[in-house]
């Protein structure tokens, strides 16, 4: 119980170090942050042109991380391989998307075990549009996302079972198509697109 309480003061300490603004105000102790997507300068023209957001929503202290993926300009052919998403170390798009360093892995663990590792998502129509919750990372306290950065790749994740080192830092998920850097934001475009990904859901 103790451990809990001091666990509790540390989070609360790094909460009004790092993130004075959000805490008790009108979003009632939840955080939001937005990543707004764009095409690697550094892709050929003929790959994927995708935008769109990636949007966060977590908890203020104990809450696991809720996201919306809602992505744009995948071809329409709907054969196509699923496409992984993940956090990356960094928020620097200097190179486009290839100075984004690689996963975000405080823990110095084997891939697919970094906060990070979304997964693999399949676009329909040329769309993702997917709604995830009890992600394992987090916008606040030592180990934030925030200022880090969100990468789509071309491939698909092997989830670490491709049998070489590739595999176990990055899913051999291919080339970089678009990236974005992770910024704490209001309420507004959570509650815009919630509905329309929970809709899709539904369907």
């Amino acid at each position: 119980e103790s451990l809990h309480e001091i666990q509790k003061q540390v989070n609360d300490l790094w909460q009004n170090l790092l993130y004075p603004v959000t805490r008790g105000n009108e979003t009632d102790g939840m955080i939001y942050a937005t990543c707004e997507m764009k095409p690697s300068s550094r892709i050929d023209a003929d790959k994927p042109q995708v935008t769109g957001q990636v949007l966060f929503r977590q908890s203020y202290s104990y809450g696991r991380l809720e996201a919306i993926f809602y992505l744009d300009g995948f071809p329409l052919d709907n054969n196509q391989s699923s496409r992984a998403i993940h956090i990356h170390e960094l928020g620097d798009l200097s190179n486009g998307c290839d100075s984004t360093g690689g996963h975000y892995n405080p823990f110095r663990v084997n891939h697919p075990r970094h906060p990070g590792d979304f997964g693999n998502f399949l676009p329909k129509e040329g769309r993702i549009r997917k709604y995830k919750t009890n992600l394992f990372a987090t916008v606040f306290g030592p180990y934030s996302i925030m200022g880090r950065s969100v990468v789509i790749h071309e491939q698909e994740d092997d989830m670490g079972k491709g049998n070489n080192k590739a595999s176990l830092e990055n899913g051999n998920a291919g080339k970089r198509l678009a990236c974005c850097v992770i910024g704490i934001s209001n309420k507004n475009l959570w509650e815009e697109k919630l509905p329309e990904v929970m809709d899709k859901k539904k369907r």
